[in-house]
């Protein structure tokens, strides 16, 4: 338990398997959570709904990465229709702000007539990638941020998508719960790598990822 939160401590807890939340979004204290099973989407063996994927090929969203992180954080901080509360405070705000400045957080959005609609935020340390939280106000926003980020990990080396949790929303996706040492068996071994999240996705490497194309994740460029 502490109140206290630095772009340094936050790297150091991510890559032992740490995460903070705080009780709500006015509440200081924050709280080191460490799940004994912890969610993980499979880069190759990603599963999108038939209909997800003809929302993706219609291009209704464009996909940016990283052109509005601190306004893509604080929609994901705001109360929604099923949600009256969140556990992003203020603290938690700045610090992911300031760690991506450092360039170990980042943004995927996605804009339709030139409004941000959607999107998720996540953490990034060697070939693993924390997703954190995502919003939508418009349909299928979020999922489509979600199925470019997993198609620009496949792009960019990465080996491993940490979702922290699973919930029905994921399960769609073929999310796994796997126990804490498996998962900290996979985030050593994803940390000892490197890995480049590209600023736009490849068509072809989004298609594979569409129809749950078994191809491995590429090398980083």
């Amino acid at each position: 338990m502490s109140n206290q939160l630095t772009p340094d401590l936050l790297i150091r807890a991510y890559s032992v398997g740490l995460f903070p939340m705080a009780e709500s979004h006015d509440d200081p204290t924050l709280y080191w959570i460490d799940p004994e099973w912890r969610g993980v989407l499979p880069l190759d063996g990603f599963h999108v709904p038939r209909s997800l994927r003809k929302a993706v090929r219609k291009g209704t969203y464009k996909i940016h990465v990283d052109r509005a992180f601190p306004d893509v954080i604080r929609a994901c901080a705001e109360p929604t229709d099923t949600r009256d509360d969140t556990w992003i405070n203020s603290n938690i705000l700045d610090a992911y702000c300031a760690l991506h400045k450092m360039g170990c957080a980042h943004s995927i959005e996605a804009w339709k007539d030139g409004e941000l609609v959607g999107g998720l935020y996540g953490v990034s340390l060697g070939k693993a990638f924390f997703g954190e939280s995502m919003f939508s106000r418009a349909t299928n926003a979020s999922k489509v941020a979600l199925v470019h980020l997993v198609a620009l990990m496949r792009q960019g080396g990465y080996s491993l998508l940490d979702t922290q949790f699973v919930n029905d929303h994921l399960k769609q996706f073929g999310v796994e719960e796997i126990p804490r040492e498996r998962y900290r068996n996979e985030l050593a071994k994803a940390l000892t790598g490197r890995a480049n999240l590209p600023f736009e996705v490849d068509p072809e490497i989004l298609e594979e990822t569409l129809t749950g194309g078994d191809s491995k994740p590429h090398a980083p460029s």
